[in-house]
């Protein structure tokens, strides 16, 4: 441990959103902390090795896809690198080839810019098309920051542009998978932020995995003086008289601080209080939880035939986005993740896919241990199965595999319910009703790696020049 215990800021969590307040708020002079629970960074998307192999956790891919040398009106990777003072090429960012949206016999692909998405819908809905350009205008550029505005639901506004179901289902699924903590719909200004960073402006990814952009994010957080302690966990934040008076430590030793940024989630962070009961705003509680399954391959999938970067298969013409009642595992509809098929300059040195499903939320945490590991070696399996209908046979080419369930992301996360995308009630000014306590990353309201730092940029900048 440092020798100082008092900051002026504190923040919990060394995840994206984390590093990036942390960084920003040293640039207005601030005194900053960053505790973190484990012994790596990252948070919700940080990486492991497991069987000898390198893996990251959370990484599909990221959006919003910046041309290098850009030069257009501000868009949010550019105000990231200009806000952390981060040059463009630290990331080693490389963009998809082109991805797909599969429900049963229909396919759209689509590829960083409009362009291809338009040229699909006009070949498979020809009469929807003009309405998809209409919707495209209105949603160009995007909301403003840190209001406070009530939901609004996304389903009920496409119908005004698209009129056929299937379309509409078409659309909205990548975006849900990316950034819905709300079942079956999407607040449509979050549809706004989504549509513009994955069709607009579109997928790419670190060279080296996610890794690249969190070392890169705590190289820079050193170099402003900012102090980060790890193996570090909050136990309590001691409430007085309308503020956080201290962070109570693991370990029992006690961190002071003016201001207090929080990036464990919303119910997370109001159960840590003092002044809250251990169940405190269960109503706000995520339900929304995955497993995935990640193989390691003995070559390409592009050289199996299958050559798209990102897919998102739907077996029927309705996506349904929400916890299975009756399964652990939804096998309806998954992403398919071929880190091979982005425009890489030179091959991987491993060749993966990753399969995501939707899981029940609750279900994989009362299973006992014989049961839980019988149980996810049945997913994978079934897993694979689905996958090989969609992809074409893997199978035989597979030399590893790992996976995780809702239980993993709870014990290496602290979310509750495994709930990666956090609550549906979004805190979108950061703000709490204590004084010096502030809400970042995915309960701030803006999600995927590019929405965590803008989260903790922008509430940094609510605190730092407050």
């Amino acid at each position: 441990m440092g020798s100082s215990s008092h900051f002026d800021v504190a923040i919990i969590g060394a995840g994206m959103s984390g590093l990036a307040a942390g960084i920003r708020l040293a640039h207005f002079g601030k005194k900053v902390c960053i505790l973190e629970r484990h012994s790596v960074w990252g948070g919700l998307n940080s990486f492991y090795k497991k069987g000898g192999h390198h893996f990251d956790t959370g990484l599909h891919a990221m959006t919003n896809w910046l041309e290098p040398g850009y030069r257009g009106p501000r868009v949010p990777l550019q105000r990231i690198y200009r806000q952390l003072r981060l040059s463009p090429e630290l990331f080693q960012l490389e963009k998809q080839g082109h991805s797909q949206v599969i429900f049963g016999d229909v396919r759209l692909r689509f590829e960083n810019g409009l362009e291809r998405l338009a040229s699909e819908i006009a070949r498979e809905f020809p009469a929807e098309v003009d309405g998809f350009l209409r919707l495209a205008g209105d949603l160009e550029g995007y909301p403003e920051a840190n209001q406070d505005v009530p939901f609004e639901s996304t389903r009920d506004r496409l119908e005004g542009y698209i009129k056929e179901p299937l379309l509409r289902e078409m659309l909205l699924a990548p975006l849900l998978w990316y950034g819905s903590a709300h079942e079956d719909d999407v607040d449509f200004e979050q549809f706004q932020i989504l549509f513009n960073s994955i069709y607009r402006e579109g997928f790419c990814r670190p060279r080296e995995g996610v890794k690249t952009i969190i070392f890169a994010l705590v190289r820079r957080y050193a170099e402003t003086g900012g102090e980060l302690r790890r193996n570090t966990g909050v136990s309590r934040l001691l409430v007085r008289d309308g503020v956080v008076t201290a962070i109570e430590l693991d370990d029992g030793a006690v961190v002071t601080a003016s201001q207090v940024l929080s990036s464990a989630g919303l119910v997370e962070t109001m159960r840590l209080r003092s002044d809250q009961p251990k169940d405190a705003v269960r109503e706000h509680e995520g339900q929304l939880a995955f497993t995935e399954a990640i193989h390691v391959l003995k070559r390409p999938m592009r050289e199996l035939g299958f050559d798209a970067a990102i897919t998102f298969y739907n077996r029927g013409p309705r996506f349904t986005w929400r916890s299975p009642e009756d399964r652990l595992v939804d096998l309806d509809s998954s992403v398919i993740c071929v880190p091979d098929n982005f425009a890489h300059e030179s091959p991987l040195a491993e060749h993966r896919l990753r399969v995501t499903h939707l899981a029940h939320n609750q279900r994989w945490f009362s299973l006992g241990a014989e049961e839980y590991e019988a149980e996810k070696a049945r997913m994978v399996g079934a897993s694979m199965s689905v996958t090989a209908g969609v992809a074409g046979d893997f199978r035989p080419h597979v030399t590893y595999t790992d996976a995780f369930t809702p239980r993993t992301v709870t014990k290496y996360t602290g979310h509750i319910n495994g709930a990666i995308y956090g609550s549906p009630h979004k805190q979108k000014t950061g703000r709490t009703d204590l004084g010096n306590l502030f809400v970042i990353g995915t309960d701030q309201g803006m999600l995927g790696i590019v929405g965590a730092m803008l989260s903790g940029v922008a509430v940094a900048n609510t605190v730092g020049s407050g």
